[in-house]
């Protein structure tokens, strides 16, 4: 009863937020409101956000519409003053983002810590390209007359983003955004919203105009279809579920708008039998079992070569049963809690899956911790199958949780064609001494990434990311290539012949 009475008490002081249109912060049409709490003790409320409805989207696009032409027309490298100056005030507000980004999400922190790191990185770099933003010149076909091409923005954005790294995937989407000329709306991440709107105030604080940037916090099923499928935006980029991207691609074709996509992973390890071993087991250990498994990079399969799959069991297990699990807050905690209890049971139900449809050997985890400092947190084992064949289900889905699965083999191809044998793309890895093997690997994995002699986890900002097949639609965030989601091509042509010439019709004599 007391401490009921505490949760009560703890919830009636917290502190609202709002939403963020038109460069004012402003309460949701709807007044009603949702509390994010932290995954590792759920007594523990963050924050009151608004439960936005479809009429708050509306308000934010009308926002962002109408200060389009003004941010338009501002010269680049203006626009990257000001994401450098964002850039700035994330680095020095890095240490309570941090914190308050362990709370909300529940990553320990040194990986929020990584995370925010990210955003600045990202800030920092993109903001490089607003004095680039390169087209070309080339040779016109005929005389007296210039060719060159130029970057355009694509015009309105609507930035969807996932809870798993909460400021280092909306930095990815809006300041390659903002760099390009495009105005956005962001939906946040429901059970991470504190982290967009920090990133949100320090671009404010940046001097970022008023309405090139908003915000709606809300559910996706209230918001986020209302933004996808509003008739005045132009791009939709989303980071999440295979199901969710499937359903918002259809849509964007519906609308003949753009869309890039992130989704899921099954990512694999290949251990082969010259491969440190303890370097191995260190890399796997890190790629699953990181950000608690929710990672869509994480090392969810682990392919070992047969010769030395017994000890390699042996050493991973021993690692596993050692980890600290715990609230993230805690510096000794080395995995934090799922984010929320329908994840917690999705993830619990694949256990199952995995010892009764499947028949693994559940070498070690596999159960949900539930009692003392757990009680009111969502914290389930570091769990590791062995014995697992390719193609069953705990191989072949995304868990999203502290779940690998180890898969037995006994040749690099028959390593390469596991490894390929998912619906996914994304992230590959091989440990291996033998150079001739790695390069060949790099060569017949199909994924977007791929790591020698490291876990498949782990991005740089100047390196494109994205996958093939089920992971996305082909478009690449971080590094040059994202420019190319946020801007259009246009072809300049300007004829100083003082008369008309036709292209591929006038013939033009050699003299």
């Amino acid at each position: 009863m007391a401490k009921a009475k505490e949760a009560k008490r703890t919830r009636s002081s917290v502190k609202s937020f709002h939403n963020y249109i038109g460069g004012e912060w402003v309460k949701s049409s709807s007044g009603e409101s949702f509390d994010n709490v932290n995954p590792a003790d759920t007594t523990d409320v963050i924050g009151r956000f608004p439960k936005s409805v479809p009429e708050d989207v509306d308000r934010a696009v009308a926002a962002a519409a109408a200060a389009a032409t003004r941010w338009r027309r501002t010269p680049a490298p203006k626009r990257a003053e000001l994401l450098f100056n964002l850039a700035e005030i994330i680095r020095d507000n890095k240490d309570q983002y941090t914190r308050e980004m362990t709370r909300e999400m529940g990553k320990v922190l040194k990986e929020a810590g990584g995370d925010v790191q990210e955003a600045i990185d990202c800030t920092y770099y993109t903001a490089g390209e607003g004095r680039r933003l390169h087209g070309f010149t080339t040779p016109a076909e005929m005389p007296n007359k210039f060719a060159m091409c130029v970057r355009q923005p694509v015009g309105l954005c609507g930035l969807i983003t996932p809870f798993n790294f909460p400021m280092a995937i909306p930095s990815w989407k809006l300041i390659p955004a903002l760099v390009c000329g495009n105005t956005v709306v962001i939906k946040s991440g429901e059970d991470v919203p504190l982290s967009t709107i920090n990133l949100v105030k320090a671009a404010e604080k940046a001097g970022i105009p008023a309405g090139v940037v908003n915000v709606i916090n809300g559910h996706g099923a209230d918001v986020g279809a209302a933004l996808v499928e509003h008739e005045d935006v132009r791009l939709i980029s989303f980071t999440g579920s295979t199901a969710t991207g499937a359903k918002i691609a259809e849509q964007c074709a519906r609308d003949n708008k753009i869309v890039s996509l992130e989704m899921g992973g099954k990512n694999a390890i290949i251990i082969m039998d010259d491969a440190d071993l303890d370097n191995a087991v260190e890399g796997s250990l890190w790629g699953a079992f990181g950000t608690s498994g929710q990672r869509c990079t994480a090392s969810s399969r682990l392919i070992v070569h047969k010769k030395v799959y017994k000890k390699f069991v042996q050493k991973l297990v021993e690692k596993v049963k050692a980890l600290r699990v715990g609230n993230g807050l805690d510096e000794k905690t080395e995995v934090g809690p799922v984010i929320n209890q329908r994840a917690m049971d999705k993830i619990l139900s694949y256990i199952e899956i995995g010892q009764k449809e499947d028949k693994a050997t559940l070498a070690c985890g596999g159960n949900a911790l539930t009692k003392g400092e757990y009680k009111n947190g969502y914290f389930i084992e570091p769990t590791v199958f062995s014995d697992v064949k390719p193609g069953m289900r705990v191989e072949q889905e995304e868990i999203f949780g502290p779940v690998t699965s180890v898969v037995p083999f006994s040749t690099l191809d028959e390593a390469i064609d596991i490894v390929n044998g998912v619906k996914y793309g994304l992230s590959s890895a091989i440990y291996t001494q033998d150079v001739n093997k790695a390069f060949y690997a790099m060569q017949e994995l199909y994924t977007g990434i791929c790591y020698v002699n490291s876990a498949t986890i782990g991005a740089e900002v100047h390196l494109p990311f994205g996958g093939t097949k089920g992971t996305g639609n082909g478009h690449r965030e971080a590094g040059t290539q994202v420019l190319d989601i946020f801007s259009e091509w246009k072809s300049l042509y300007i004829d100083y012949s003082g008369k008309l010439q036709k292209a591929q019709i006038d013939q033009v004599e050699v003299p």
